[in-house]
């Protein structure tokens, strides 16, 4: 009997207590400090002064690059957040009293941290490697993707689309060097070994000849010279008149 009256009395006292924690919280437009409940402030204003048993709350509109965007007890407003360009960022929407400011990636880069519907961090888009194509081209939401180029075709890398190495038999030429994924087939008139050696032989032969008749003019002029009269070298040289060459020559 003393034990089923001890366990009335608890569930009484816990009753009493919610009942005073619920009659004491505060209405949704109001906060509490000191015990009082006091009227909130509206978005883009803070609290000045809290109120009191017999005055109510005082408030101040957010000042330079601050904001509050809902209604609230605070003594200070939030700081507008900056588009940092160095982690890829730029103004969307410009701060306000009663908003943030909204990031979004510059141009060339997709987002990848976003916060409340304002982009945190955005990074490069990627750029495909020689062998690949754009298969989706970079938004600010999604980085670019890349595939393969398929066999007998090839890209730079910067190309939505693979192209076809050239067919040199078609061109009526000779393959020089095949294709590969990242560049295409060279294409040229293919010369034979024994032709190029051939030339080769006929230029060294040409040379030796030229060089030959060059040694025989020169070693026959110089021979002509030392066969001449004195007289003829005199005149040759301007030392005689030619009545004295016509007699000596």
């Amino acid at each position: 009997m003393i034990r089923s009256l001890e366990i009335i009395f608890l569930i009484f006292v816990f009753f009493s207590l919610n009942f005073k924690l619920c009659s004491s919280a505060c209405a949704r437009a109001e906060y509490e400090t000191n015990g009082l409940c006091c009227l909130m402030c509206s978005p883009g204003n803070r609290v000045y002064r809290d109120c009191t048993e017999s005055s109510s709350t005082i408030c101040v509109p957010c000042l330079g690059s601050t904001f509050l965007d809902a209604p609230n007890g605070l003594k200070n407003c939030f700081g507008c957040t900056v588009c940092d360009p160095g982690l890829g960022l730029r103004v969307k929407t410009a701060c306000t009293q009663l908003s943030d400011t909204v990031c979004e990636p510059l141009e060339g880069y997709y987002c990848s941290e976003e916060n409340r519907g304002s982009c945190i961090l955005a990074l490069k888009h990627s750029k495909c490697s020689p062998g690949q194509y754009i298969k989706q081209i970079g938004t600010p939401f999604k980085d670019t993707e890349c595939a393969g180029c398929a066999g007998g075709t090839f890209s730079n890398g910067s190309v939505q689309i693979c192209q076809p190495h050239s067919q040199c038999e078609d061109l009526g030429l000779s393959e020089i060097k095949p294709g590969t994924p990242s560049s295409n087939a060279e294409c040229g008139v293919k010369v034979s070994a024994g032709l190029i050696t051939g030339f080769e032989g006929n230029i060294v032969i040409l040379v030796a000849v030229a060089a030959a008749a060059a040694a025989v003019l020169i070693f026959l002029q110089i021979k002509h010279k030392a066969c001449l009269p004195q007289s003829c070298k005199d005149c040759l040289l301007g030392n005689t008149d030619a009545a004295t060459l016509h007699r000596s020559c």
